[in-house]
């Protein structure tokens, strides 16, 4: 496997310069970049010109990831030319939440099954109800097949996400990359680091991924409550305080963090389900447990593939960590470097959710406020 790496900024062009080392022998492109590069004159054409045999396959974030460093307004680009590994694409328009199961699964139905290895989603991150999208794309992919990804970011802003497959970014796409090979190894692992707060509460009353009410009160009142001040800045302050759900007891909880709320409804839509007969917990930030959690994913992820260093990592870690990490946010990519190593490419973008197994031989879900990462290695 052979990886060129790039990065281009409005203000000042490609930082890391030439382009198109690879050329003609690269098979994929990965491009994370902020939604305003996407809106703006970018360099999508060059690139295109530079690898004409490549699929490009991105979105938009809430910001890039590029070796150890964390970037803003950036495309961060990176060209893959495998040695054997073979690559399918698909993609799938998704107009409302509701959509979202079938959305998965008519893309598992869209690849050949035959050796097929791995599956990379990348999903609009507001119109989407993450959850019932990873289940559709189970319910159709034999059980080998592992799935990992996330949904896309708009910083802040929570507005517009895009995801791009071969041509323009656009809202409202969910897309997947099929990996087929013997030789291709890949792992992954997703880790958290918050700490629960405040008493556990049973959900009453919610429609999947839209909560209305806990122990038979207003959810999105109690969720104010909480928060203070804090309450003025929903849904993006939300990323700071997001709930911990759990169905049964002692079973490890999964996170969920708002993705808007509805003052006439008093409701609070969020990236996947919560469901009724649930208990939901909030949670708040510890720096270093968030810190941890990532070199725990790294790990993970590095022993799935016999504790080698992988060529590659995909690292998807939530936007609400990186408002938490503030100035700290690259210490939890220098971690994942530190259990890599050196020889490993690092690529990756802050997202509105992250899709993994918590570990390998677990389910497939949806998360919130994780670090995620996928490693590959065709050695």
């Amino acid at each position: 496997m052979k990886i060129e790496q790039n990065v281009w900024m409005e203000s000042k062009g490609w930082r890391t310069k030439p382009i198109g080392k690879l050329g003609r022998n690269a098979q994929l492109v990965l491009l994370f970049g902020s939604t305003s590069t996407w809106k703006e004159k970018n360099p999508l054409d060059e690139i295109r010109r530079c690898y004409p045999q490549a699929h490009l396959f991105g979105c938009s974030t809430a910001g890039e990831i590029y070796d150890t460093q964390v970037l803003d307004e950036a495309l961060v680009t990176t060209a893959i030319e495998f040695e054997s590994t073979r690559i399918k694409c698909a993609q799938v328009r998704i107009d409302e939440a509701g959509n979202s199961l079938l959305a998965g699964e008519h893309l598992a139905r869209s690849l050949p099954k035959e050796n097929l290895k791995h599956l990379l989603v990348l999903s609009d991150g507001l119109r989407i109800n993450g959850t019932a999208l990873v289940e559709g794309l189970r319910r159709q992919l034999p059980t080998h097949v592992t799935v990992t990804g996330g949904l896309s970011g708009d910083g802040e802003r929570f507005r517009e996400t895009l995801v791009l497959l071969d041509g323009p970014p656009e809202a409202g796409i969910v897309a997947v990359l099929g990996f087929y090979g013997e030789r291709l190894r890949v792992g992954y692992g997703s880790l958290g680091g918050w700490d629960p707060f405040g008493p556990e509460r049973l959900i009453t009353r919610s429609h999947r991924n839209v909560l209305y009410e806990l122990d038979r009160k207003s959810a999105l009142d109690l969720y104010k409550q909480y928060l203070g001040e804090h309450a003025k800045g929903l849904p993006s302050t939300g990323l700071l305080f997001p709930l911990s759900l759990r169905t049964k007891e002692g079973e490890t909880g999964v996170v969920r963090t708002i993705l808007s709320i509805d003052e006439k409804e008093n409701s609070m839509t969020f990236a996947g389900d919560v469901p009724e007969g649930a208990y939901a917990r909030l949670m708040k930030a510890n720096f270093d447990r968030l810190i941890d959690g990532s070199i725990g994913a790294a790990k993970t992820s590095y022993e799935a593939i016999g504790s080698r260093s992988p060529e590659l990592a995909i690292l998807i870690s939530c936007v609400g960590r990186k408002l938490v990490l503030k100035q700290r946010i690259e210490e939890e990519v220098e971690g994942v470097r530190e259990v890599l190593g050196d020889r490993t490419k690092l690529a990756g973008f802050y997202s509105y959710g992250e899709i993994s197994p918590f570990t390998p031989g677990a389910k497939c879900e949806l998360h919130n406020q994780t670090m995620t990462i996928t490693t590959l290695s065709e050695r």
